[in-house]
């Protein structure tokens, strides 16, 4: 309870009074028991133990979930085999992400992790070679999309085929990486984000994963820097370079 005292104004009687402040209701009762045991959106760790917490968040047990860049299933490490009905699949299995076997909305969930830079090592011509060779990424169908313009076109092909096999509630989990192509830098995920945004894919959630170890960089020649107008420096060498 709180007292409250009339003050007298322009020679008037002063009036004394209370005033009785009730506690609030509300239906907010702490029950539970407190845990640290959150799921963050952000992780220095690897692959395999970062999928399962996205899993957990946005595909229910027993989901049908078609990871068509399966590979060694480096993804799937540590999630329970009986978890999820599983269809793996990747080129070298003979099914293109592009033309996946499936119907229209049969899939709960698609994976999709393709090759997200076009210089993993190397020089640039010959990785782009091994790019079209092992993923068929424009090599016959478009062949005037080239390094980082392919890399998207992969992901873009691979989220209309994506859209076409989803539910309408399904969940399109998708992996990649900004990297630095022709000197320039290139916000892969921002690219991807606007593209799919426009298919008709609702973005719900951003995993950031920081490798464990420190990257290389190599056949840096010289370094420069450029100060932009709103006072920021940024530095960067001559040759382009991605971070794995």
């Amino acid at each position: 309870m709180e007292l409250a005292q009339a003050r007298p104004r322009n020679g008037k009687a002063a009036v004394s009074g209370a005033v009785i402040v009730k506690p609030k209701k509300t239906s907010r009762v702490a029950r539970g028991v407190a845990t640290n045991e959150l799921i963050f959106s952000a992780y220095q760790a690897t692959n395999d133990e970062v999928f399962p917490h996205v899993l957990k968040l946005y595909v229910p047990e027993g989901s049908l979930v078609a990871d068509v860049t399966y590979g060694k299933g480096v993804f799937w490490k540590q999630v329970p085999e009986t978890a999820y009905d599983i269809r793996a699949s990747d080129l070298r299995s003979g099914v293109d992400c592009s033309k996946l076997p499936y119907g229209d909305t049969t899939i709960d969930c698609v994976v999709f992790d393709p090759p997200y830079m076009h210089t993993p090592g190397g020089t640039a011509h010959q990785n782009h070679q091994n790019f079209e060779h092992y993923y068929n990424n424009n090599g016959t169908q478009n062949t005037s999309k080239k390094y980082h313009e392919a890399v998207l076109d992969l992901y873009f092909k691979g989220a209309k085929e994506a859209f076409r096999v989803l539910k309408p509630e399904g969940i399109y989990i998708v992996k990649c990486q900004d990297e630095v192509c022709s000197n320039q830098q290139r916000l892969t995920h921002v690219e991807i984000i606007n593209e799919l945004t426009q298919l008709g894919f609702v973005v719900e959630d951003l995993y950031v994963v920081l490798r464990k170890n420190k990257p290389g960089v190599s056949r840096i020649l010289s370094a420069s820097a450029k100060k932009w107008p709103n006072g920021f420096t940024i530095s960067g060498g001559k040759t382009s370079f991605s971070l794995e």
